[in-house]
């Protein structure tokens, strides 16, 4: 950061998807933030997350020098965008190129993971092949679109990783809590070839593995929010 003249801090959940995006784009940038854990976000949110985020009052948000900055994509934007000077960009720098990015981070969170989460939210077989239906589908589309960014190179952002590596790269764990709790492999040898290899890649840099949580801690963590949530109301399920 400018001469330490910079103040971050974050405030989050560590089980969070769109968290866990928020610290990777802080690491790959090498910047220094302060982590402020929501202890829980359905029953206790903290003064400081109502009065910065009251729109949502979710998770993540960024304070820059006690501003606001609320929700993962924005804040990954704004990282890019503010600190410039620090460490490797993540966004391109050539107009078309940034705007696909950005649809295809919007594609991510909304078709993508969208779907994956409702089918290991379905309630019977027939919800969950319908929901498996359109995930399968979005992985072949954004396999086609890594085969289209990265140009032949090991990331989205080419030769080095960059936004919407980071972008997918925060559902990583989340993947194989999938494939763990539910049974659902999202990305294969024969579906997404690419996709899983790039997986692999960006959960081997340094960057990301100082961030990406343990998966069997996720899982840990999963298995004890059922369990409170069906104490709590016995129609309760995953």
């Amino acid at each position: 950061m400018a001469e330490g003249r910079d103040e971050l801090k974050l405030l989050g959940m560590w089980t969070s998807p769109f968290v866990i995006r928020v610290k990777l784009a802080l690491s790959f940038k090498g910047l220094s933030y302060e982590n402020v854990e929501e202890e829980d976000l359905y029953y206790n949110k903290s003064e400081l997350l109502l009065k910065s985020n009251p729109v949502h009052k979710m998770v993540p948000v960024l304070l820059h020098n006690g501003k606001p900055v609320c929700e993962s994509l924005l804040i990954v934007q704004y990282i890019d965008e503010a600190f410039s000077t620090d460490g490797p960009s993540l966004l391109p720098a050539e107009p078309y190129e940034c705007a696909m990015a950005r649809f295809w981070a919007t594609y991510i969170d909304d078709k993508l993971f969208a779907s994956a989460f409702q089918a290991s939210r379905a309630k019977t077989e027939e919800e969950k092949a319908e929901a498996l239906k359109q995930t399968f589908t979005a992985v072949e589309t954004l396999e086609a679109a890594f085969k289209e960014c990265s140009k032949g190179k090991p990331f989205f952002g080419g030769d080095s990783m960059g936004y919407l590596d980071i972008v997918l790269g925060g559902h990583i764990p989340l993947v194989y809590v999938g494939e763990v709790r539910h049974g659902i492999k999202l990305f294969d040898g024969t579906r997404s070839p690419l996709l899983e290899a790039w997986m692999e890649r960006f959960s081997a840099l340094d960057a990301a593995k100082a961030i990406l949580p343990e998966v069997d801690s996720l899982i840990e963590h999963s298995k004890a929010k059922q369990a409170r949530a069906a104490a709590m109301d016995p129609t309760a399920s995953n």
